[in-house]
């Protein structure tokens, strides 16, 4: 074996010797095979792709100017720093600590290797004797191994294969080592090396690099470490489990002992400085009496650091991770995301942002009593889809532990189930604007009536052809007094159920879904939407910041434009990556949408949601209320910035009109109060348009003249008034001379010119009148007996040759048996005198 030994040096000893000539003797005295094994080394490729190493990816918020830290996010806390952003006794303490002729090999220190090869011999095992440059190819591969997926049992083979091909105790794992070093020294300067191993290197848990280290454990960077500290993190390097110092209760390397097994280590390091004339006398004597003494500062990660922002910050990490983009399958992505160095600048306003923060903590507390209480606000920019806030009244956590606590949650109420959202809430009232919206594509108008009587429906009566539905339906109003005849702008106005499913009743069920899906309404949790007649009044569960962006798109002329939460992303190289890209659609014409933001500002100007605008600036919106008051809804938009407000049941059934949590009032009672905060603040910061008065024919309608149907058979006179786009209506039998059962008369009267959809009244004869006859011009006395024959009583003359001159009632005037016709007679001509 010595003999052996001493081959390997005689051949090591030949000027200029290769590393592979030094590695045949080595191969030999472990009995490898060595053509084997110098074929290995010959055939392996010489250089190393370095690639990028993990680092953290940082989260950011505009406050003004400013690019606001939200949170960060890192498998590895690396702060890559350049060769000149490092301190010289840092640099020093590696060298002296780990390759003392760093600057005069040329990637594989001969001495060292010997020295490994001894200690392989004696105790059978490969041990030391690597160099700066090898310990950093090392480290690369084993960097492209934590990048690896390891959820199932075949990737956890293949990441546990790589980590022993990359720091396995083999002669061959060595061989591919040392071919590694010298490609990476032909390729790089040894300054980049060197700057490369300090940057890769751990430190213990998951602090890695140099930077990263001098902040943890001094707060300090690595430009000003101290020959002290830079030996200690230096000392951590060579064992970081054992000799890293932020375990102060540790017995064998804590704070009681002065952090012993490191303090030797370090000094050690420091007496290598001074011994290579890197610290002078009086330098290291400092140094050496130094006590170790960490800072421990700890860099916070995850979303639940962005406080009330947290959940805007989970919506943004889901982003990444659920688009194609940054990586194949979910576990690249979040891979990717973990350790890219990614710096996401993001669309928040935190003015807004802030508002809606100190809002919702005024208005809905995160528990109260026995109720599964939630509430999100969630706010975007028309025409851009930019997400400006996301809020709501839970802690961010997703720490099992404190999840216990009712006052946390993981769940992001504003958002889709694959963006970390819950399954949706039904939406109540505000779909009814998909209503009309279609209402109006099909040509009806906003002054266009229908009969909003409370009814029961066979709901086969209702057209939809995306399915068919059957059974009994019998809807009601909110409140009472809704009946009767609701023009379609009223029924919005005032959100009356009735009206609009009368509405629905004449248009096509699948076409207001279609409508819905145009604005980008869809499930919360993927399923299709519902298209069944109830639907109509709010029956899908959907996500606000889904409803944020229909309405947003009302506001903008019709045009929706997608969410988007990423203004911008720079790589950990510095290149920058395209974010996610709003889609904007023209989901209805912009008639249409200009009739539809019209309508919606009677709700805010005088109906449900009067409370919300006190600005000055047009706004339009909805209110939503769902069976039993169980989610309250309200959804404001200037042409600026479009914001939704949910508040109710996460689970069960309270009613929200039926608790005060807050402000000696209930949820339902307070919601205007909550939207009129946001949107003052939004309207001050961003402004707002005027919506234009939408085209006269969206507006008024058709306008029909109601024809004369007296006589006609009631049947008859509504098949004309349906014809015209009348409702007829049945009125009470009047006195009339019309034949018994026919048309009398209606209201409005024939001649009005009223809008399509009205109703009109139809009221019957009794036969019960017949129309006078005219006896002007005959003499009293005929004149009476021709008013006998219709049993009414004549009054006036009294000289039956008189002529009637008028009569009362007028010719041809109905007049019931018994009634009074009042005669006037003719003064009589004087006789002529007698002449004389």
């Amino acid at each position: 074996m010595l003999g052996a030994v001493g081959a390997f040096v005689g051949m090591s000893a030949v000027a200029g010797l290769l590393v592979t000539a030094a590695v045949t003797p080595a191969i030999a005295v472990t009995g490898m095979a060595a053509n084997d094994s110098i074929g290995v080394f010959e055939g392996l490729p010489e250089y190393l792709e370095i690639g990028q190493l993990a680092q953290p990816t940082t989260i950011y918020a505009k406050n003004g100017d400013q690019d606001v830290q939200l949170a960060t996010f890192y498998s590895q806390n690396r702060l890559p720093v350049t060769f000149s952003q490092i301190s010289q006794a840092a640099k020093d303490a590696a060298i002296a600590g780990e390759d003392p002729r760093f600057y005069s090999h040329g990637g594989v220190d001969i001495q060292g290797t010997m020295r490994g090869v001894l200690s392989t011999v004696v105790g059978h095992d490969v041990q030391g004797g690597s160099s700066i440059t090898q310990q950093y190819v090392k480290n690369v591969l084993l960097q492209k191994c934590e990048a690896m997926p390891v959820k199932t049992k075949e990737q956890k083979a293949k990441y546990q294969t790589c980590v022993v091909d990359s720091t396995g105790v083999s002669p061959d794992r060595k061989v591919k080592e040392m071919k590694y070093a010298i490609g990476v020294e032909k390729k790089y300067s040894k300054d980049d090396i060197l700057a490369g191993y300090l940057n890769i290197a751990g430190f213990g848990g998951s602090v890695y690099g140099i930077e990263a280290a001098a902040k943890y454990y001094f707060n300090t960077s690595a430009a000003a470490l101290t020959p002290a500290q830079a030996a200690s993190l230096i000392a951590i390097v060579n064992e970081p489990t054992t000799l890293k110092i932020d375990s102060p209760d540790s017995k064998s390397n804590g704070a009681a002992n002065g952090y012993a097994k490191n303090k030797e280590r370090r000094d050690y390091i420091l007496n290598k400085m001074y011994q290579y004339k890197k610290l002078t006398k009086v330098q290291y004597d400092e140094a050496v009496k130094t006590p170790v003494t960490p800072v421990i500062t700890p860099s916070v990660r995850g979303c639940q650091t962005a406080g009330g922002s947290a959940y805007f910050c989970d919506y943004v990490q889901r982003i990444v991770q659920n688009d194609p983009s940054f990586g194949a399958d979910k576990d690249t992505r979040a891979a990717n995301f973990n350790r890219g160095g990614y710096k996401i600048y993001t669309t928040i306003d935190l003015t807004l942002q802030q508002t809606a923060e100190e809002t919702m903590a005024s208005y809905v507390p995160p528990t109260y009593g026995d109720v599964q209480l939630g509430a999100s606000l969630v706010g975007v920019q028309p025409g851009t889809g930019r997400v400006l806030y996301m809020a709501q009244n839970k802690h961010y956590s997703q720490d099992p532990d404190v999840l216990m606590d009712p006052a946390y949650t993981s769940v992001n109420y504003s958002t889709d189930l694959d963006y970390g959202g819950s399954n949706g809430f039904q939406v109540g009232s505000t779909y009814k604007v998909f209503t009309l919206a279609e209402w109006l594509k099909q040509g009806h108008s906003l002054y266009e009536s229908v009969n909003a009587n409370v009814r029961t429906y066979n709901q086969s009566q209702f057209k939809d052809s995306c399915g068919q539905w059957g059974g009994s339906w019998r809807p009601t109003n909110d409140s009472p007094g809704e009946e009767g005849y609701r023009t379609a702008q009223n029924a919005t106005t005032n959100s009356i159920n009735t009206a609009f499913v009368a509405m629905a009743l004449q248009l096509d069920l699948c076409e207001i879904k279609k409508d819905a899906e145009a604005f980008g309404v869809h499930d919360a949790a993927g399923v299709p939407l519902k298209s069944n007649p109830a639907s109509v009044l709010g029956t899908n569960n959907v996500a606000p910041l889904t409803m944020a962006t229909a309405f947003a798109g009302i506001a903008n002329n019709g045009l929706t434009c997608t969410p988007i939460a990423i203004d911008k992303i720079v790589s950990g190289d510095g290149k920058e990556i395209a974010p996610p890209a709003s889609k904007c659609t023209q989901s209805v014409d912009p008639a249409v949408a200009r009739a539809m933001a019209y309508a919606l500002k009677g709700p805010i100007e005088g109906g449900t949601a009067s409370g919300t605008n006190t600005t000055g600036v047009d706004m339009l919106g909805k209110t939503g209320t769902t069976d039993g008051n169980k989610q309250l809804w309200l959804i404001a938009a200037t042409t600026k910035v479009a914001g939704a407000y949910w508040v109710g049941n996460i689970e069960g059934d309270t009613d929200m009109r039926r608790i005060y949590p807050t402000h000696g009032s209930s949820p339902a009672s307070l919601r205007d109060n909550v939207m009129n905060a946001v949107m003052t603040t939004a309207v001050n910061k961003y402004g707002g348009d005027a919506f234009p008065r939408p085209d006269n024919k969206l507006l008024q309608g058709a306008q029909v003249t109601i024809p004369d149907l007296t006589g006609k058979s009631p049947d008859d006179a509504k098949s004309i008034l349906n014809g015209l786009g009348l409702d007829g209506v049945d009125g009470t039998a009047v006195d009339s001379a019309a034949p018994a059962g026919t048309v009398a008369g209606t209201d409005p009267a024939a001649g009005t010119s009223v809008t399509k959809g009205n109703g009109v009244t139809i009221y019957t004869s009794n036969g019960s009148l017949v129309p006078l006859p005219n006896v002007v011009g005959q003499k009293l006395s005929d004149a009476q007996k021709a008013l006998s024959q219709f049993s009414v009583k004549v009054t006036g003359g009294s000289n039956k040759d008189g002529i009637v001159e008028a009569m009362d009632p007028g010719a041809g005037t109905p007049a019931k048996p018994g009634s009074t016709v009042t005669l006037k007679i003719a003064a009589a001509e004087p006789s002529p005198g007698v002449g004389k």
